[in-house]
C-alpha cells in the first residue's frame, strides 16, 4: 500500500468516499503486547475527531488501573466542560458492569461477560457510540461464554457508522474472515525474557 493507496480498487460499484467511509471491524491478536495500546490509540484519534468512544474491557480486574482509561476519561471530561474532541464511556467487567451494578466474581464472571455482551448489542441497535474498544473480548468467545458465530453475525448487520476493534489472544478463525482489519503482534523480543518484571508507563 504505497502512500496509503490500495493495491486494487474493487469493482463493487462504490464511490472513493463511499468506500472510504465504510465502518470497520477491527482485530488486534498475537502473543505480544501492544494489542490493547494500539486500540487505545486508535480511541485517541476517535476522540479527536469528535467520536463517540465507549470501551468496554471483558477480562481486566476493576483493581487493575490501566493508564489509557485515566487518560481517555480525563479527555471525556474535556468535552463535557469545554467542548472538545467526543464523550468517552468506559466499563470494566471485573467492577460489575456499570448498567448491572453487579461485583465481578469467578462465579459469575461467565454472566457477566454475557450481560456485557448484550449491553453492546443494545448499543449497536441504538447506534450509541462511534468506536466500540472491546478490550480482550477473543477470551469470552475462546473460553465458550460468548457464542463466535453471534458475535460475526451482529457486527456484520449492525447499523450506521459505527467501527468496533476487538483486542486480545488467540481470535476465532471465523472472526478474523469476517474483520476488515486484522493485526496479529508477534514477539521478537521482550524484557521479561531478561528477568525484568513490567514497569510503570510501559505495561499501565
Amino acid at each position: 500500500m504505497p502512500q496509503g493507496q490500495p493495491e486494487q480498487v474493487p469493482a463493487d460499484g462504490l464511490t472513493t468516499r463511499r468506500r472510504r467511509n465504510r465502518p470497520l471491524t477491527i482485530v488486534h491478536t498475537g502473543e505480544m503486547k501492544g494489542k490493547s495500546t494500539a486500540a487505545f490509540g486508535l480511541a485517541l484519534r476517535g476522540w479527536n475527531q469528535g467520536w463517540n468512544i465507549g470501551v468496554f474491557q471483558f477480562v481486566k480486574s476493576a483493581k487493575w488501573k490501566v493508564g489509557e482509561e485515566s487518560a481517555l476519561l480525563a479527555l471525556g471530561g474535556l468535552h463535557t466542560s469545554q467542548g472538545l474532541g467526543g464523550p468517552v464511556e468506559w466499563h470494566k467487567m471485573g467492577e460489575g458492569w456499570s448498567w448491572t451494578r453487579k461485583q465481578g466474581t469467578d462465579e459469575d464472571h461467565e454472566a457477566a461477560a454475557v450481560e456485557g455482551w448484550r449491553e453492546i448489542q443494545r448499543r449497536l441497535a441504538a447506534q450509541t457510540h462511534d468506536l466500540y474498544v472491546l478490550d480482550e473480548f477473543t477470551y469470552p468467545m475462546k473460553w465458550g461464554w460468548i457464542d463466535v458465530d453471534e458475535v460475526v453475525a451482529t457486527l456484520r448487520d449492525r447499523p450506521g457508522h459505527q467501527h468496533v476493534v476487538i483486542t486480545g489472544r488467540d481470535a476465532a478463525p471465523a472472526l478474523i474472515h469476517a474483520a476488515d482489519l486484522v493485526t496479529e503482534m508477534t514477539k521478537i523480543k521482550h524484557p521479561m525474557d531478561a528477568g525484568q518484571k513490567g514497569q510503570r508507563g510501559i505495561e499501565w
